[in-house]
């Protein structure tokens, strides 16, 4: 496939392509922004097919050396445009261009369509609002070995560039869904996958309950937790010891210490039974 090549920063193709900025145009053609050469990298990795690939060979830090991340991009069907610094620049959404932005395929399914395994690790987000705290949920679950993270009733979309970029490009490579509370909550029943809800109101700490098993852990909004019909729903309330005078964490923080002792609870099973 030969490339073509952008010099005009008001190119109308770059407008459109501005245009997957908005979730409602994302949503409309399926497709979403991943900027960066280690984000493109790793989509690549995890078997995506980009449509497009925009590049600004000005812009990178060694055009030689990430030219296969170009070719393999190709490879995959991938159209190549080569733009103009002014052009890139134009249609890049981040701070530290580095000269590599690709249009790909819209991800998430439905709870239902998720492969998981007999005992899996899910990770439940209800509401979540900011995308940095999205991304940083999706590096921890990726890093974890979570087998799925869930956005129930949420206020951003799996396809939104800053949940893309703040993920490190995770978002491709940990398996994600959407849907609203009650029927996540509902899925994990009929999955036999025990709730495990985190929330300052409750007794039990995170490290005295069993994270074994099939569980999925739930965290709320930033603001307000998780809402009542949540919390009614869960099988498990547990919380997080705080020492000091704010009487919550980060919902990302959270996530990553509970995410971890399960990861912890899982490996010291695995020990004791003999598992390598």
């Amino acid at each position: 496939m030969s490339e073509r090549a952008i010099t005009s920063a008001a190119n109308p193709r770059l407008k459109a392509l501005a245009g997957l900025r908005r979730r409602r145009r994302r949503e409309e053609a399926g497709r979403t922004l991943l900027e960066g050469y280690d984000e493109l990298a790793l989509a690549l990795d995890a078997g995506v097919r980009p449509h497009e690939l925009y590049t600004c060979e000005e812009l990178m830090a060694d055009p030689a050396a990430q030219h296969d991340v170009v070719r393999r991009a190709r490879q995959a069907g991938a159209e190549i445009v080569r733009l103009s610094r002014p052009a890139f620049e134009k249609v890049a959404y981040r701070e530290g261009a580095d000269g590599f932005l690709a249009v790909v395929p819209a991800v998430g399914a439905t709870p239902r369509e998720l492969l998981l395994p007999d005992e899996p690790l899910v990770l439940i987000a209800e509401g979540v609002e900011k995308p940095g705290n999205l991304g940083a949920m999706l590096r921890t679950a990726d890093a974890a070995g979570v087998d799925a993270v869930v956005a129930a009733d949420p206020v951003t979309d799996w396809g939104n560039p800053n949940v893309v970029r703040s993920s490190k490009g995770t978002v491709f490579s940990v398996p994600v869904a959407t849907a609203t509370t009650a029927d996540t909550f509902g899925w994990a029943g009929e999955r036999g996958i025990r709730v495990v809800a985190a929330t300052p109101a409750a007794t039990s700490l995170h490290t005295d309950v069993d994270l074994t098993g099939p569980v999925a852990i739930a965290v709320g909004t930033e603001k307000e937790g998780l809402t009542d019909d949540a919390l009614a729903a869960a099988d498990v309330l547990i919380r997080i010891p705080m020492s000091g005078k704010a009487n919550s964490l980060n919902v990302a923080t959270s996530a990553a210490i509970v995410l971890y002792e399960a990861v912890r609870q899982r490996m010291a099973g695995a020990a004791s039974s003999g598992v390598r």
